[in-house]
């Protein structure tokens, strides 16, 4: 077997249809959408993507992407915490429906926030008595955003989290840090990587989300009419170079994210590189207070 991994026909073959699948399934889509977006000129792609209503719905679903994201990176991070240091009852059965949003159609979701959050609920009565409503309104959206995009940080954290040496905080309380001082300067900055890198990946969802949100959100234009529903409005219209133009400005604010993310974890990983040269360096530098070297350093 190992022979025949090690052939060099088999190998070319196997890289060729990595790189075939790869280019057809993701490379030449992309590249379709840039060229219908400039098939009819620069100064058709320019008028569309600065369409009063176009224009509006790109800066909703960023506005409220970014409102999603925030929700997500407060409560993913309290509950991977959570779910990774404490052990009760129901925790297995709790860290399994993390992933649920994956596993949900979108729609689904969306049908869920109308029955639970809609006017005939309980929860939309008593909003209308307030003198507000959710759906087909912009908290909606946010809400729907935030469910799709819920298991992004949890799932960054998480490894983060798991992978902190308990020694790190000893060395913390034995120096007579409190909890909140060894929060913040000792496991905080080992969760960052995974908070950002989640948010942005959340972010960059939000702004695509469909499905949950073409339910909920009422779709009226400059209020809560946001750009995947725009792009699907397009397209009934007949109008694709229109859609594509949209699509373009989506498909480059995605691909920064990804870069941006990709620079997070390259700069992650050169942290840790530099923080075990540390701890090693204060083990053999002083065999006597290793602990106490390494926190000083740490901090």
């Amino acid at each position: 077997m190992n022979t025949v991994l090690r052939h060099k026909g088999w190998t070319w073959g196997f890289r060729s249809t990595v790189l075939l699948y790869f280019i057809v399934l993701i490379v030449l889509p992309i590249i379709g959408v840039y060229v219908n977006s400039f098939s009819e000129g620069w100064s058709n792609f320019v008028q569309s993507i600065m369409d009063p209503i176009a224009w509006k719905a790109v800066l909703l679903t960023v506005r409220l992407a970014v409102i999603a994201t925030l929700i997500n990176v407060v409560l993913g991070t309290m509950i991977a915490w959570v779910l990774t240091r404490y052990r009760f009852v129901g925790r297995s059965f709790l860290n399994s429906l993390v992933d649920l949003p994956f596993a949900l159609p979108t729609a689904v979701g969306g049908l869920m926030i109308m029955l639970l959050l809609g006017p005939i609920s309980a929860v939309g009565k008593w909003a209308e008595s307030m003198g507000f409503e959710i759906v087909f309104h912009q908290p909606a959206i946010v809400i729907a955003m935030t469910f799709v995009t819920f298991p992004f940080v949890i799932r960054a954290v998480q490894p983060l989290l798991e992978e902190i040496d308990p020694s790190e905080e000893e060395a913390s309380y034995t120096m007579g840090a409190s909890k909140a001082r060894t929060f913040m300067q000792v496991i905080l900055p080992s969760m960052a990587p995974g908070m950002i890198s989640g948010g942005m990946l959340a972010f960059s969802r939000g702004l695509a989300e469909f499905g949950a949100v073409v339910l909920v959100a009422g779709n009226i234009p400059g209020r809560t009419l946001t750009a995947s529903v725009f792009i699907y409005g397009e397209i009934e219209s007949d109008n694709p170079t229109g859609a594509a133009a949209v699509s373009v400005l989506l498909l480059t604010l995605s691909f920064l994210i990804l870069w941006l993310i990709n620079l997070v974890q390259m700069r992650g990983e050169d942290d840790e590189t530099t923080i075990n040269r540390t701890y090693v360096c204060g083990i053999y530098c002083t065999a006597d207070y290793p602990a106490r070297t390494y926190f000083y350093w740490r901090i």
